[in-house]
């Protein structure tokens, strides 16, 4: 088996607040080879935006307490120095942010912008980092990229901007491209282009991409393999259609009940998962999502609320942490699964 391009293993990541220590992501190891997608999927405050900000060493050093190990093509990240970890920012790794708006500088124009991070990396001059830059544009599907090239942000629509944030993130060709819920805010149509031009861009570079996301259907469109975070750890990891299409982890069914159908009645409600994801300030103990499982109760002995479970991986990568049975699995969720209508 090849050497995995990025290889995290038992990624620990606290913040020291006046409150306590807030532990965002505790005990995440996963890999991701050149030319695949690993798409991590949960809801907010899970430690999706925290783990990609680890890999990039954009954490405050000072504040913050991360431990483990983050191989990049056999560096580990952790133990680079700041100057090392800039030279690798932006060329070798880069990420596309949530909100292209905010991350866009309104000062300056978009070409400019794009050909600054060209100009660092590569000591091009100012009319070879301009040429890029029109270049880039043209890739990424902006129309009359030689005369956009000179306009602000604010002259572009959302997912124009959007295809700038790419072009940016792309213009020195890296080999580790992380997308933090880049189709944010978008509409369907513009979503559907932002990731068809990733996938694209993929194919033509061999690039590595971390796609985070709370949409399910976003990482069904996109990613070859999955990560479920809850509560700063990784529930169930495994193929996109592993996990997609037989679920092992109650939380996982609890956001694919969520989500809406085209193709089931229509008159079958969605099923939210109750309650409030956890405090990551005091967590409860045992499994995190205990409190909010419908299915705790079945584990005998009250595990659930006391220990932890590991998350267990077999010959293929597949992977669950949850007391549950794997008979267990079988029976609640073909019952989990069956459409109820009104």
């Amino acid at each position: 088996m090849s050497t995995p391009f990025l290889s995290v293993r038992d990624l620990r990541v606290a913040f020291s607040t006046e409150d306590g220590l807030v532990r965002a992501v505790d005990g995440l190891s996963f890999d991701l080879a050149q030319g695949r997608t690993l798409g991590i999927v949960g809801e907010s405050g899970s430690g999706k935006s925290v783990t990609s900000m680890a890999i990039l060493g954009l954490h405050d050093r000072e504040h913050t307490d991360v431990d483990g190990e983050i191989l990049l093509d056999g560096k580990d990240l952790l133990t680079a120095t700041e100057r090392e970890l800039e030279r690798l920012r932006g060329n070798t790794m880069s990420m596309i942010f949530q909100d292209a708006l905010a991350s866009l500088s309104p000062f300056h124009t978009v070409g400019r912008q794009i050909g600054e991070t060209y100009r660092k990396h590569t000591g091009a001059s100012r009319h070879q980092a301009r040429a890029r830059s029109v270049e880039m544009l043209r890739r990424v599907g902006i129309p009359q990229p030689d005369l956009r090239v000179d306009d602000y942000p604010h002259q572009f629509s959302g997912g124009m901007r959007q295809r700038a944030m790419i072009a940016m993130a792309l213009v020195c060709d890296p080999q580790l491209l992380i997308a933090d819920e880049p189709t944010t805010a978008l509409d369907v149509t513009v979503q559907a282009q932002i990731m068809d031009l990733l996938k694209d861009l993929q194919q033509e570079f061999g690039t590595a991409i971390v796609f985070i996301t709370h949409d399910l259907g976003v990482i069904a469109n996109i990613a070859d393999d999955v990560l479920v975070m809850y509560g700063g750890r990784c529930v169930e990891r495994g193929t996109r259609n592993q996990v997609l299409r037989t679920p092992q982890h109650p939380y996982t069914w609890g956001l694919l009940g969520s989500m809406p159908s085209l193709d089931g009645p229509v008159d079958v409600p969605l099923s939210p998962i109750p309650g409030l994801p956890p405090s990551l300030l005091n967590p409860p103990s045992g499994c995190r999502f205990h409190p909010r499982c419908a299915f705790a109760e079945k584990v005998h002995g009250g595990l659930c609320a006391t220990d932890s479970p590991p998350l267990e991986i077999n010959g293929g990568g597949r992977g669950t942490a949850c007391h549950l049975t794997a008979d267990q699995r079988r029976e609640f969720f073909v019952d989990y699964a069956t459409p109820q209508p009104n």
